[in-house]
């Protein structure tokens, strides 16, 4: 349903709600009104126990198509993002096979992608040992950035940089100022650390320890300062790297950090054994130190929060019968996250606009995209209604992407996305069918 504007006592304008009335022309916002606006055409009217945010800017999602769509694809992983509020993607360019390394793979990725998308979806590329020479041409197509591991990334096409090829793609990045977007763990601390198999959380936990995301954060950090390229760490999960990003923020080193819903809204020491759809990497840690993550997104050392959906088969997820060490890592949360994190948030007396505004505006300026995240005039209306009336009972068989696994199965949420809207277009949650979503390029290329 096209609609022509959209009406509610509470919309995120300029970083605070207030009554207004939005105006939509040709996708796009022409103006914000008061309230009361009197509008000929179809007219979206959120109830008072809602809020209109802009919608959510996932920058970090796992399509994984082609090659791997039996694990997800572009119609189910966007019918979730619209289902949960996000309008924007940008895809991964790792488990999908051929990985987005070189242009021609970026094209089969796009091939893949058309005509298949609720939302907007945009492409990262990546960086392996293979490739330098191919990041200023991908740079160059379109994609929004390059994503590299610096510890093995679970599948044999997308090997990891070792220390001096890292350098040496940071000084190639920073050569045309691109984005390099870092998984950070550390190769080394990671093979010395403590192997157990089986289900005991508690071990998995021991085998990813904190060191390796510092000592890895600080190779990030360290390659920022000489090359002068601008990074980004990618699903921070250990709060205690954040006096080293503190610190190198202070320095005026070009860094942004984000964090996840599940390292949010779940705590080590709740997750039961063998619960494979729990385990990421890096892991869940234990309470305290998601407490500390939180006051992280407060004092703005963590710029954002992303979903990292990263599905699989159900035989991926269970691999091992238990076993966490050989089980397929990765939350599956893109339709949940934001009635989640707003709900943690809201027990840490943290306001939906600022929810927002981890989840959306902050998204969108990593990729440099200043027509979403925002509800402003000649913004795309790109819009999310999140309505605290009405309580969201997670059900993983029930949920959009393609394989019915979640760490979220069974939560209860005291609010839900009740409409989505992208460039002006409404999507029905409870019947959703169109393929409304463009491919996004990074703009200037």
């Amino acid at each position: 349903m096209r609609i022509d504007a959209v009406q509610a006592q509470r919309v995120l304008v300029d970083g605070a709600f207030r009554p207004a009335t939005v105006l939509v022309h040709q996708g796009r916002i022409q103006a914000i009104e008061p309230v009361d606006h009197e509008v000929a055409g179809v007219v979206l009217r959120a109830p008072d126990t809602a809020y209109v945010v802009p919608g959510v800017v996932d920058t970090h999602v796992h399509i994984n198509e082609p090659g791997r769509t039996e694990w997800e694809g572009f119609v189910s992983a966007t019918e979730a993002a619209a289902l949960g509020g996000a309008t924007t993607l940008v895809d991964m360019p790792l488990n999908s096979i051929p990985p987005t390394t070189t242009v021609e793979h970026l094209e089969l990725k796009q091939e893949a992608a058309s005509g298949e998308l609720m939302v907007d979806v945009g492409f990262w590329g990546g960086a392996v040992p293979d490739n330098l020479g191919d990041l200023a041409p991908l740079w160059e197509a379109g994609v929004f950035g390059f994503k590299c591991f610096l510890a093995p990334s679970g599948v044999d096409e997308f090997p990891p940089l070792d220390p001096d090829l890292f350098r040496a793609a940071l000084v190639e990045v920073a050569r045309f100022d691109g984005l390099m977007i870092v998984h950070a763990e550390d190769a080394a601390v990671l093979e010395a650390a403590p192997v157990t198999p089986g289900g005991s959380y508690r071990d998995f936990l021991l085998s990813r320890p904190d060191t390796a995301e510092l000592t890895a954060i600080q190779r990030v950090l360290d390659g920022a300062r000489d090359t002068g390229a601008r990074v980004h760490i990618l699903h921070l999960s250990s709060a205690r790297a954040l006096p080293a990003i503190a610190d190198a923020k202070a320095e005026g080193l070009r860094v942004t950090v984000e964090t996840c819903p599940h390292y949010l809204c779940f705590a080590a020491e709740t997750i039961p054994d063998a619960s494979s759809q729990f385990k990421c990497c890096p892991p869940i840690r234990d309470a305290g130190n998601r407490e500390e993550l939180w006051q992280g997104l407060r004092d703005g050392i963590i710029d954002m929060i992303v979903s990292d959906h990263s599905p699989s088969t159900a035989e991926e997820k269970g691999r091992g019968e238990g076993d966490l060490q050989q089980a397929w890592g990765g939350v599956s949360g893109l339709q949940v996250g934001f009635s989640a994190v707003a709900q943690e948030a809201r027990r840490r007396n943290i306001p939906v606009a600022d929810v927002s505004r981890w989840m959306s505006r902050n998204t969108a300026d990593l990729v440099g995209l200043p027509t979403k995240g925002r509800i402003a005039v000649g913004a795309d209306a790109d819009l999310a209604v999140y309505d605290t009336g009405v309580e969201l009972r997670v059900e993983a068989a029930r949920l959009a992407h393609r394989n019915p696994i979640s760490a979220y199965d069974g939560m209860r949420y005291g609010g839900r996305i009740t409409r989505t809207v992208v460039r002006g277009n409404a999507i029905d949650v409870e019947h959703p069918d169109h393929r409304w979503g463009q491919q996004l390029r990074r703009p200037g290329s």
